[in-house]
């Protein structure tokens, strides 16, 4: 080989390895499974198919819409926008300052309380109004206060608080607690009653893993009802408890990813290929349940999911 033909080997070796300069995007991270899923299968598509760089930053809503609007590259977006419940965000920073673009291919998610299969058969409970029967509230007491336990939601989650106000608009405080704890006290607690045959009812959504851990069936409760459903976060009454008013069941949810304007700038291939990703809400369950109850690691979780439905990644890259 002449030295012209090695030197035109090495030039073509170097262009075609790797690009001038690569995409890259920093993925906000919010705490709940589901969200860590989405963002991987995110930054790996990114990476393996892409060919960009990915940094995955942890946050909470706040946090990353605040940066997303910044637009400086600090987090560029979010992987699991849940509406109307981030509605907030998404008025300030999409539909005010403009700053913020949402995703048009939501996924649905579903809120309410479940109960696992065998509960629900023995005690012929189907609706959430058969947790105020004396005898089902009796068998959900496992600390012997006359009142059964019902998980609610985390700390600090705003649908722990809506779920306080129907608690009380249901009329169940004379049989109910409302319990409020880490998801991880729910899961447990979930097993452990199953195992032990006892009662026991929870908040639950789709997507989530419990769908894929345990056998539990979601309740019915009345129909979605604007005008019986008037809910005032903390944030923006200090009375909020006293002047809410939540008689229904939640609407259903659409739950989108968002990401900040600037991306279309800085890695414009990345941000093509967010207005064409999608996910359903089962492929959400399945990753999550994959991290939370099988332990494994998010990325490889995401790396499988990528591998095992290729002609879904080409379509949102527009292959």
């Amino acid at each position: 080989m002449t030295f012209k033909t090695k030197l035109l080997a090495a030039t073509l070796l170097a262009t075609t390895a790797a690009p001038a300069w690569a995409e890259e995007v920093k993925i906000g991270v919010p705490s709940w499974t589901g969200a860590q899923a989405i963002a991987h299968v995110l930054g790996e598509i990114v990476t393996s198919r892409i060919g960009g760089e990915v940094e995955y930053v942890p946050g909470n809503n706040a946090t990353i819409f605040q940066a997303m609007d910044q637009g400086e590259g600090d987090i560029d977006v979010h992987p699991d926008v849940w509406l109307p419940n981030q509605e907030a965000f998404t008025n300030e920073y999409v539909d005010g300052k403009g700053t913020v673009t949402l995703s048009s291919n939501p996924y649905q998610g579903n809120q309410g309380f479940c109960v696992s299969q065998d509960f629900a058969a023995a005690m012929d409970i189907t609706d959430i109004a058969d947790l105020g029967r004396p005898d089902v509230a009796a068998a959900m007491d496992s600390d012997g206060n006359g009142l059964g336990e019902m998980w609610i939601g985390a700390p600090g989650w705003a649908s722990a608080n809506v779920n306080e106000v129907k608690v009380r608009d249901y009329g169940l405080l004379d049989f109910i607690e409302p319990i409020r704890a880490e998801e991880a006290v729910k899961t447990a607690r979930i097993k452990d009653s199953i195992a032990k045959g006892e009662g026991y009812a929870f908040y639950c959504y789709e997507p989530h893993a419990v769908w894929f851990m345990f056998d539990v069936v979601m309740l019915t409760e009345p129909a979605y009802d604007p005008e019986k459903y008037v809910m005032y976060q903390p944030s923006d009454d200090p009375d909020w408890y006293e002047n809410s008013m939540v008689a229904s069941k939640d609407a259903l949810k659409d739950v989108q990813i968002a990401w900040s304007n600037s991306l279309v700038e800085r890695s414009p291939a990345i941000a093509e290929f967010f207005q064409n990703f999608a996910l359903d809400a089962s492929d959400v369950s399945s990753l999550a349940f994959e991290i939370s109850a099988n332990g494994r690691d998010p990325s490889e979780v995401a790396a499988e999911w990528v591998a095992a439905n290729s002609d879904r990644v080409d379509a949102m890259l527009g292959l």
